[in-house]
């Protein structure tokens, strides 16, 4: 369909039809994200548009320009249309292109941060974020320097079971984070008052994803643990786009229906090319604290098992202690207020497996 129409065609009215167009394997639409550089139309309402991205998967850019064409193609008051796709790939860790260098990598992106890890999962319930703090502190114990980045920026958790409200100072313009036990960490919750909710858009939570990344002070870390929100949304796509992880933990329940959803976590890593470092398999079993018996409450190697399938390490078991969820309530981890208790030692193995995955 082509030539002169009688009513204008606007590129608000193009733009709200590419909102249509999700990024392949992720909920966020390619307007939100900035994909979408420029629209021009013709006087004959012909149509090109710009679109940039960087991933490191060649069927991105080609499966996002057959969207836009196929969103676009047939509508009523669009001409021709042209789709110019650009592309190009994320800089190793530590390394970000400088512009007009041609890509080659000139400075640090995080400067001085080794590793940076991402711990996911498919779904809520798993305990990521318990798993992600009493990570760290085992990581910390074996002797790395360690941050850890809150970007569960709906519900952030970090500070509560890390046991610290104080609020970040700055120097230089840029954040400090906050450090308790011997490691740092960057929490949306440590900028809000007490219960206030965080009611935000995909391009917000972007942002507040690049603040924590390269606006804060974090010195020098052996790794950076960064706890992501559950799911395979906004906040997942912005970190692997604003910084090239080292990479990604999944951390699943032994029921089916968990570590299906752990499979939708690893295919979203997969898809913006991060490494698996492995599977942890949380809740693992239940532990009587009475008679010390040992009881499979949610089935039992589920995980274990779903790592050989996947051909993805399996880094440990965690087992369900209430004095697991009885520390992280008062704000003193496990690993830090009974590391000779079985489920420290558990985590202690897992941060230790983690270690041999970056070695």
């Amino acid at each position: 369909m082509s030539g002169r129409v009688d009513h204008p065609l606007s590129e608000e009215h193009v733009r709200e039809l590419l909102k249509r167009v999700k990024f392949p394997g992720f909920s966020r639409d390619i307007v939100s994200f900035g994909i979408v550089k420029t629209v021009s139309i013709t006087d004959n309402n012909d149509v090109t548009i710009a679109l940039h991205v960087v991933t490191r998967d060649q069927a991105v850019p080609q499966q996002i320009q057959r969207d836009v064409e196929a969103a676009l193609r047939g509508r009523e008051g669009i001409g021709r249309i042209n789709v110019q796709m650009t592309a190009q790939q994320p800089p190793q860790q530590g390394q970000v292109p400088m512009a007009g260098s041609g890509g080659e990598p000139t400075r640090p992106q995080i400067a001085g941060v080794k590793h940076v890890i991402a711990v996911g999962s498919g779904k809520g319930g798993v305990g990521k974020s318990t798993v992600a703090v009493n990570l760290a502190c085992a990581l910390t114990k074996l002797g790395q320097q360690i941050g850890i980045m809150d970007a569960d920026i709906y519900g952030p958790s970090v500070p509560k079971m890390m046991g610290t409200t104080s609020r970040p100072t700055i120097t230089d313009e840029k954040l400090d984070p906050v450090e308790n036990f011997g490691l740092k960490m960057m929490s949306m919750a440590l900028l809000l008052d007490n219960d206030s909710p965080v009611i935000w858009r995909g391009p917000m939570i972007m942002k507040a994803i690049q603040q924590f990344s390269l606006a804060v002070n974090w010195g020098e870390l052996d790794v950076l643990l960064v706890d992501l929100p559950p799911g395979t949304g906004d906040a997942q796509l912005s970190l692997a786009q604003t910084i090239a992880l080292d990479g990604g933990v999944i951390v699943t329940t032994p029921q089916d229906v968990a570590l299906e959803v752990a499979r939708r976590g690893i295919a979203m890593f997969e898809k913006v090319n991060v490494k698996i470092l492995g599977i942890i398999e949380n809740m693992s079993y239940y532990v009587c604290p009475h008679c010390g018996k040992h009881d499979d409450v949610f089935g039992h190697g589920g995980g274990k098992q779903e790592a050989a399938r996947l051909e993805v390490p399996f880094l440990g078991e965690i087992p369900l202690f209430s004095d697991i969820r009885i520390c992280g309530d008062k704000g003193l981890p496990i690993v830090v207020a009974a590391p000779d208790s079985e489920p420290a030692k558990a985590f202690t193995k897992c941060a230790e497996s983690v270690l041999k995955q970056l070695a």
